[in-house]
């Protein structure tokens, strides 16, 4: 049983567990292999956070189990959220299911291949693999999970149940970390955890996320360094500071608000209102002016009125966030929302979440106008060879989430380049332009 194919679902914490598997998979001799006909075993790293990724995960391991029946298939095992919410579900109503793997036991994804049992382990122990990852996402580009864990308990979110409580990564091995990806051609670096903002109250008595970047930024290599899920209530000046002192800190900051009812950020258990939102949003504008905004919103959370969502309409037509998601509101079993009596039917749900988007939509249009005539630095991804155009990101565009830049060039480039581009056009969500540097 010597092949293995990996299948990974979900957030990009998700997309590091699986890479550091890959890399215990490694070290033990196994071959990685793409082709589900030809792999001995599956393991399939699931997602649980809301239900359509739920039933992602379930039609997956459920296409994967026929393999059992027309291919190779000897092994298959689950790992990640879903199994650590439902493992005895899985092996019950999936017997194909041979193991399943917690998301705090991913150190012994080697052992449930080889039949040595299920590991769903207490959900506050923090794996540390010793092995080096395999990085799936092309190389140039790669997540750096600094945490785990979440200890917000928002009304609406699982995650605590799935991850645990909040545990920093120590700092030294995140650095020897961050060093193996840019010694293998890491250009960009992603910091992700369920929040950023709090790195290293844990483990140091304080919040270090400044400090962790100014080390980061030493790093021989690295060019790009973009900062993911950072609460609003959290961010400090120094960190402010931090970014916008730093030459290899991208002006891109993502704020995860979900509202800006405060009637619903109270239900919601959030740690903000409006006011203090328009404060620290004003507060990063100001010090770093060309900076990008990302944040993702609820729509049809209980109890949302029709008051509420035109406050929300209202807010995110005057803060002009750079990058907005918007998302129906899910009702997840476990969490106190889910008791909440005045749910909202799915129509209405969709609908406001269409309301949203279209505005944000007009936004992103506006904004990209903006950028007309500016010159952006511009990280290559790849070509549309029959037209003769390249793809890349900007400053402003997190990989998998937000935007591209689409340009003409004559020139000969590999991903991972960072090239300078003159935009001279754009649309709802892209760039467009040409390359001024060939080089």
């Amino acid at each position: 049983m010597n092949k293995v194919m990996f299948i990974s679902l979900g957030c990009d914490k998700n997309t590091v567990d699986t890479e550091f598997m890959l890399g215990l998979l490694r070290d033990r001799g196994y071959t990685l292999t793409n082709d589900e006909a030809e792999a001995d075993c599956v393991v399939i790293n699931s997602c649980a956070f809301i239900k359509d990724a739920q039933q992602e995960s379930i039609n997956n391991i459920l296409e994967a189990a026929e393999y059992k029946k027309t291919g190779s298939l000897k092994r298959l095992v689950v790992a990640g959220c879903l199994s650590q919410r439902y493992a005895e579900e899985i092996k019950k109503e999936i017997p194909e299911v041979d193991a399943v793997v917690g998301t705090t036991a991913i150190d012994k994804i080697c052992d449930a291949i080889e039949g040595k049992g299920d590991f769903v382990e207490n959900v506050d122990r923090l794996p540390l693999p010793e092995t080096c990852r395999v990085v799936t996402t092309g190389g140039y580009s790669a997540y750096l999970k600094i945490a785990e864990g979440c200890d917000k308990h928002c009304s609406y979110c699982i995650i605590p149940h799935l991850r645990g409580k909040f545990r920093s990564i120590p700092m030294d091995r995140l650095v020897k970390e961050a060093e193996f990806l840019a010694e293998g051609g890491t250009k960009e670096l992603i910091l992700v955890a369920q929040e950023t903002t709090v790195y290293g109250t844990d483990l140091y008595g304080r919040k270090m996320l400044p400090e962790l970047l100014r080390k980061l930024c030493g790093i021989p290599g690295l060019s790009w360094i973009r900062v993911m899920y950072c609460y609003p209530e959290e961010i400090t000046d120094e960190l402010i500071e931090t970014i916008a002192s730093e030459p290899k800190i991208c002006h891109y900051l993502d704020l995860p608000i979900q509202h800006a009812s405060d009637v619903i950020l109270k239900r919601m258990g959030r740690r903000t209102d409006r006011a203090e939102l328009e404060e620290i949003i004003g507060k990063i504008r100001k010090r770093i002016p060309d900076v990008a905004l990302r944040t993702s919103l609820i729509s049809g959370f209980p109890g949302e009125t029709d008051e509420d969502h035109a406050a929300l309409l209202d807010f995110v037509k005057k803060i002009g966030f750079e990058r907005l998601g918007d998302f129906t509101y899910s009702k997840e079993d476990g969490t106190p929302a889910a008791k909440f009596k005045d749910q909202i039917p799915e129509r209405i749900k969709n609908k406001r979440r269409k309301d949203v988007m279209t505005l944000q939509q007009k936004i992103s249009a506006e904004k990209g106008k903006e950028k007309i005539g500016k010159v952006l630095d511009v990280i290559v991804e790849g070509k549309l060879p029959e037209d003769n155009i390249w793809i890349g990101r900007s400053y402003m565009d997190a990989p998998g989430v937000d935007g591209y830049v689409f340009l003409s060039s004559a020139g000969n480039y590999m991903s991972g380049d960072i090239i300078k581009v003159k935009i001279t056009g754009s649309k709802e969500y892209d760039l467009i332009g040409e390359a001024i540097d060939n080089n």
